[in-house]
C-alpha cells in the first residue's frame, strides 16, 4: 500500500478520534511538540490508533500509540503502511 497520512488527516483525525482542534498548518508547525502540551492524551492517541486500523484493515505498528509527537507518529505510521507491515 502506498498510502501516506498526510498532517491535514492527523489533524481530522485528532480532531474526530481525541477531540482536539488543532489546524493543520499550526500542527504542521509543531510536529515536535508532545502530543500531551497538544492536548492529546494516551486515549485519543489510542483512538487515532484504533481508526487508522479500520480505514486501512491493517494493523498499526505495536509503537504508534506510543508516539510522543506528531512527527514521529507519521513518520511511523507512514513507514508501516509504505511497507505493508
Amino acid at each position: 500500500m502506498s498510502e501516506r497520512i498526510t498532517v491535514e488527516e492527523l489533524a481530522e483525525l485528532m480532531k474526530k478520534s481525541a477531540g482536539v482542534t488543532v489546524p493543520p498548518a499550526e500542527l504542521r508547525q509543531q510536529s515536535d511538540t508532545g502530543f500531551d502540551a497538544l492536548g492529546v492524551d494516551s486515549l485519543g492517541l489510542l483512538g487515532i490508533v484504533g481508526e487508522l486500523e479500520n480505514r486501512y484493515g491493517t494493523p498499526m505498528p505495536p509503537d504508534a500509540e506510543r508516539s510522543k509527537t506528531p512527527r514521529q507518529f507519521l513518520d511511523l505510521v507512514n513507514s508501516a503502511l509504505m511497507t505493508g507491515a
